[in-house]
């Protein structure tokens, strides 16, 4: 059989292949397809004439090239190799251009509907152009979608997969709490109110200090809004998952008490620095809001603040 080597070396080039890289893919194609056959020889091989696109079998018998009458069936065979062949490049060339495009977007914010998908275990979206796949370890165990449904994610990891780009996205980052404010909080985009950092445990609560870089501005009731619309916003799209907002400070003291909310605090002082351990007093009727259930608000104080916190009731002192 004859290929068209003028038409395959303008496919190659409109689409960023080397022609000589993509001869040598269709030879080597050709060669299993060859070799799956019953009559087949052992030691043939093929080759595309560079010139003339002729495609021809040879073998190597005492040190010297012989020419093989392939099997009658051989053109068939062949046209479909080259077919499959160039599909799976062109298809190569796709998921690499998909992949670069979604590298760059990394840590961004996604909207996409919720696809029907075979394993129970992954949710997909349709983001566009591919769909992307939450798996099961950046979902939030008490969140139900079923197809059809809108969702945003955040885009945590792009690689090229066995079956194609896989485009990675997660419900349980905290750093999609700081998207999703972003989208509600035109001072946030415009650096007025900075998120300082967030505290997760997704499903559950999530804690999240904020300042302020111009004077008069609230950043707490910035993130709020009136009447709590924007922080309920939020809080609808995480399904109820409850959300403190506290003011962030340079005074550690000062925002481990912050960060303890809704309990209130009597006192707070740092007990070893270098270590950042801190001893606070509660009002005795307020330890357990202080502690939270299961230790969540005094968990999660800790990890906003990055201090250990050793809270104490005042009638201990």
């Amino acid at each position: 059989m004859t290929v068209d080597i003028p038409s395959l070396a303008i496919l190659a080039q409109s689409n960023g292949l080397a022609l000589e890289e993509l001869i040598k893919n269709i030879e080597g194609a050709i060669n299993e397809r060859y070799a799956e056959l019953q009559e087949a020889e052992p030691g043939v091989q093929s080759r595309m004439d560079r010139t003339t696109g002729v495609v021809s079998l040879f073998k190597i018998v005492d040190g010297l090239e012989v020419s093989v009458t392939g099997p009658v069936e051989l053109p068939r065979i062949a046209t479909g190799v080259i077919r499959k062949t160039l599909k799976g490049k062109l298809r190569e060339v796709k998921d690499a251009e998909i992949v670069q495009e979604f590298s760059t977007t990394i840590g961004d914010l996604v909207s996409g509907v919720v696809q029907q998908g075979r394993d129970n275990k992954v949710i997909l979206v349709n983001i566009g152009p591919v769909e992307g796949k939450i798996p099961l370890q950046e979902q939030v165990p008490t969140e139900n979608f079923t197809h059809g449904d809108r969702i945003k994610a955040l885009i945590v990891d792009v690689r090229q997969g066995n079956k194609g780009p896989e485009i990675v996205l997660s419900r349980t980052h905290p750093n999609l709490i700081k998207k999703l404010f972003a989208l509600e909080v035109p001072e946030i985009v415009s650096g007025v109110v900075e998120i300082m950092g967030v505290a997760r445990e997704a499903g559950a609560r999530t804690k999240m200090a904020v300042r302020a870089h111009r004077a008069g501005v609230n950043p707490k009731g910035s993130c709020i809004g009136p009447v709590g619309a924007r922080v309920q916003a939020v809080m609808n799209e995480l399904h109820g998952e409850k959300i403190d907002i506290v003011d962030w400070s340079e005074d550690p003291t000062t925002f481990i008490a912050a960060a303890l909310a809704p309990s209130r605090v009597v006192s707070c002082e740092v007990v070893d620095p270098e270590r950042k351990q801190a001893k606070v007093v509660v009002p005795d009727f307020q330890l357990s809001l202080a502690i939270g259930k299961d230790g969540q608000n005094a968990r999660l104080a800790a990890r906003l603040t990055g201090w250990r916190i050793d809270i104490h009731p005042d009638e201990v002192g």
